[in-house]
Order: C-alpha cells, then sequence, then structure tokens
C-alpha cells in the first residue's frame, strides 16, 4: 500500500465496509479470504491512522481555546 494513493478516511471506511461484506458472504477460496482479510487489516489500520490525526487536531484546537479563554478575557 506504500506505493498507492492514501485514500481518505471515508475511501478507506467504504472499503473496508465492502471487505467485510464480501467476507462474511463467504464462497471464497482460502487464498482470497486471506488476501481480503489482509486488506481489511491495512485498511483499518489506516481508518485508525486517520481518526488518531483527528483526535491530535482537536486536541490542539481545546488546548488553544482554552489558553485564549484564560489569556483573552475581559478582566
Amino acid at each position: 500500500m506504500a506505493d498507492e494513493k492514501k485514500p481518505s478516511y471515508e475511501q478507506a471506511r467504504e472499503e473496508l465496509t465492502e471487505v467485510v461484506r464480501r467476507l462474511e458472504a463467504g464462497g471464497l477460496s482460502l487464498e482470497q479470504s486471506i488476501e481480503l482479510w489482509e486488506r481489511g487489516e491495512r485498511l483499518a489500520a489506516l481508518c485508525e491512522e486517520w481518526l488518531q490525526g483527528a483526535r491530535v487536531k482537536l486536541a490542539a484546537a481545546m488546548a488553544q481555546r482554552r489558553h485564549s479563554d484564560v489569556s483573552g478575557g475581559p478582566f
């Protein structure tokens, strides 16, 4: 996946949903199932990476807001 363009969170989540659907439907060979499982693992890790980045940005924004509330008050 290193040489692939990194999908957005929404694209990764949508593809992960499709991978899960295909695995649950069954009818795949063991090799196909393993390949899909591995793709699902990579997509899940990518989604977690996106979410962790969002958590960091949110925490920074909240800290900045707290800082400006404390130092920027009228009194």
